[in-house]
């Protein structure tokens, strides 16, 4: 039990890992000392009510504690807190901190100063007014709270991982100096949800990084049983891992009597920089000194240190648990349910916009064609391969949270979505890869109604940073292929530019990554400002293959993959370039403004024999108005010299497209009229119910009234529809 000890931590308001550490504590029986200066995030403030709302908690189950309001720089009144309460100090958790992210050439004196102030300085005040007593008593526990941008570095926060790296340093000095005193140190890099995070990381992400899957690691670091000194930890998420120094067998490039030369360096650089052989773990100056003098010994005359004794400090790594247990590993089913509010905001993050003319379709859900674009289906399979990749359990393979990159996406819509259903989508891991420098970890959800039909297959492929090295294969045939485009000009082009609001607007559909809104945390990242989600460049690319070859028909769209490239920009422009081959049209999307691909290896496979399948069991008054039409263009060339455009109809019915016509009333063609889609673009595309064209042109209902209604739409000129009159006085003869 880690008893009879005060406890003195350091606990910002705004990280929630202090109070959990308050807590734990003073649910073992030790009588803590709660400091909080109740300052914001930047040092700003001040109030005593964050640190009495801990001691309040910490009273009211019995424990006991105290406040203390001072800042952390005043260390000697923090633990004078402790002694004039308790007597005694035992304890430290150095937990304070605050942020002031910047690039390194925006960072000020005054940024960098209090930084280290509250960081290190800090550290080292309240340590040092406590080390009198811990030798006295002859018993100390001391954390210092170090970072995973101290260990590694982060953009943006060069102030903070340089202190952060300095309370390792420090750590490290106090555990040799504290050893003899029984004062022992460590320092831990913790990750936790806080509540800074709470409102933009998914629940599931806070649900796996609770502080109380941190503060166990610090009870037993503390504990009177614990004889461990001078580690490093890694924690968050029940996941604790300890680091330390590795350094390569290295090569002696000094020969006696020859004078040393960077050619000599460059010629041994793939020796000494290579960690594939025999690596030493140094755990102290002295062994990390013991390699000069075998190398001194090597110049003046021979590796005289037999190589054994050599070697006593030669380890080997220790291998990953074999990935390939994690295949097959399912996960629990994902309840999704959604409505029409939220398949019209999904579109809105995609790029809809009322600018266009057929925008009712997809944003109004009164209208008679009211329709789910089909890549809103990839938002319930993203929740559950996330929810499985981060919380599920790959049989020891893990997962680090904050390496996954998206690599790849496929997604297969097997019937028109409903504006309103609960899917219930079911995750399995089906492939894992050795990518040396990664890992990549093959995701399968199918998703299904209510009634247990399949609606959407979908196979997310992630890349882990860092996971690579395991002796695993390195392809697979259970990934969906990718693809690539013809080699000649693309058929079609559409340039489309995002909003400086695309990101934010998208986010509401589920990812709510900081990354995509917050400039702070996106510098962090080494961006200028908040950059676009992968999936939502996805859902513009398969937008424009919808719009230019099934006019806007989601019954036509059946599949689509890609794989990520780069970074996008709110604000930048997108350019899809599309083949259609068959029923495939490879595509790939390019940012206009910096000439890069986005989106490559990409498709989409298209449904083209549905609506002939449709309609064929439905009776339209269309089909002979179309009949009519035909005839008529056939007898009156002069209607094609004069109207010279090709329209494409799309018939609905029950809110369904059921029918496709095309009208190709062009000079170079000499006129035909037909069912199904024209081999190119329209100049004008008319979505209209089957009853409503039949009124539009005996009369009995307005145009102007249909278009301002909604019951017709357009894409593309409106003002080609005018040429049509003459061919519709026609028809109402007829």
């Amino acid at each position: 039990m880690l008893s009879n000890m005060s406890r003195l931590t350091t606990a910002s308001r705004f990280v929630s890992l202090g109070r959990d550490y308050a807590l734990a504590f003073a649910a073992r029986g030790a009588k803590v000392v709660v400091n909080d200066l109740g300052g914001d995030i930047k040092g700003g403030g001040q109030s005593s009510r964050p640190a009495d709302l801990v001691v309040e908690e910490i009273r009211a189950n019995g424990g006991t504690a105290v406040a203390n309001y001072d800042s952390v720089e005043n260390g000697e009144n923090l633990v004078k807190t402790a002694l004039d309460n308790f007597g005694r100090i035992d304890v430290i958790v150095n937990n304070a901190g605050i942020l002031r992210d910047k690039s390194f050439a925006r960072i000020t004196d005054a940024d960098w100063d209090i930084i280290h102030k509250i960081h290190l300085r800090s550290v080292f005040l309240t340590v040092r007014a406590a080390w009198p007593h811990m030798k006295q008593q002859k018993y100390g526990r001391i954390i210092t709270v170090s970072s995973a941008a101290g260990i590694y570095g982060n953009f943006g926060q060069a102030n903070y991982s340089a202190a952060k790296l300095g309370v390792v340093g420090l750590m490290n000095t106090l555990a040799v100096e504290g050893a003899k005193d029984n004062i022992l140190c460590h320092s831990i890099a913790p990750i936790a949800g806080s509540r800074l995070t709470q409102t933009v990381m998914p629940e599931s992400m806070l649900e796996a990084l609770k502080p109380e899957y941190v503060s166990p690691v610090v009870l037993w670091l503390c504990h009177e049983d614990c004889k461990d000194t001078g580690g490093l930890y890694e924690c968050g998420a029940g996941y604790v891992t300890k680091l330390r120094w590795q350094r390569s067998e290295g090569a002696v490039v000094r020969t006696a009597g020859v004078k040393m030369t960077p050619e000599v360096v460059r010629d041994n650089w793939s020796k000494i920089t290579d960690f594939s052989g025999n690596v030493q773990y140094p755990g102290s100056m002295n062994e990390a000194n013991a390699h000069y003098i075998v190398a001194l010994q090597a110049v003046d005359g021979g590796d005289k240190m037999d190589r054994g004794d050599r070697r006593k400090h030669i380890k080997t790594n220790a291998t990953s648990a074999t990935a390939a247990s994690a295949i097959g590993a399912s996960f629990k089913d994902k309840k999704f349910p959604y409505n029409e509010r939220d398949v019209i905001i999904y579109a809105l993050g995609v790029g809809v916009s009322t600018k266009q003319s057929d925008y009712l379709k997809f944003l109004f859900e009164s209208n008679a064609d009211f329709s789910v674009l089909p890549t809103y289906a990839v938002i319930p399979c993203m929740q559950a391969a996330g929810d499985a990749i981060i919380n599920g359990d790959f049989k020891g393979f893990k997962v680090n949270p904050a390496m996954i990159l998206h690599g790849e996406q496929y997604l297969e819509v097997l019937k028109p979505l409903k504006p309103n259903d609960v899917l219930i989508s079911k995750a399995s891991v089906v492939d894992v890869l050795d990518k040396g420098s990664g890992a990549i970890i093959a995701v399968n959800v199918d998703a299904f109604d209510p009634s247990g039909a399949k609606i959407i297959f979908a196979q997310t492929v992630i890349f882990i940073q860092k996971a690579g090295g395991f002796g695993g294969k390195k392809t697979s045939d259970k990934l969906v292929a990718l693809g690539e485009p013809p080699r000649r000009a693309p058929d079609a082009v559409i340039r489309e530019t995002t909003t400086i609001d695309q990101a934010a607007l998208y986010r509401m559909s589920g990812d709510k990554n900081p990354l995509h809104i917050d400039p702070d945390f996106a510098s962090l990242g080494g961006f200028s400002q908040p950059i676009l989600h992968g999936l939502c460049s996805f859902g513009f690319a398969a937008r424009h293959v919808l719009k230019q070859y099934c006019n806007n028909d989601v019954r036509k769209f059946k599949a689509i993959k890609v794989r990520f490239t780069n970074v996008v920009l709110p604000g930048q422009m997108l350019e899809t370039s599309m083949w259609k081959e068959s029923s495939r049209v490879y595509l790939q999307c390019k940012i206009v403004e910096t000439g890069k691909l986005c989106l490559s290896g990409a498709y989409v496979d298209l449904y083209e024999d549905k609506l002939g399948q449709v309609s064929g069991s439905v009776t339209l008054k269309s089909d002979t108005l179309f009949q009519l039409a035909e005839e008529k263009v056939k007898a009156r060339p002069d209607l094609v010299q004069t109207i010279n455009a090709l329209y494409v109809y799309n018939i609905t019915k029950n809110g369904s497209t059921v029918a496709q016509y095309t009208l190709d009333l062009s000079t170079s063609t000499g006129g035909s009229v037909y069912k199904g889609s024209p081999s190119r673009a329209a100049d004008c595309t008319i979505t209209v119910s089957d009853e409503d064209l039949s009124d539009l042109i005996s009369g009995k209902l307005n145009d102007k009234i249909a278009f301002a209604s909604g019951r017709v739409t357009i894409d593309g000129n409106p003002m080609l529809v005018m040429r049509l009159e003459m061919l519709f006085r026609e028809l109402s003869k007829l």
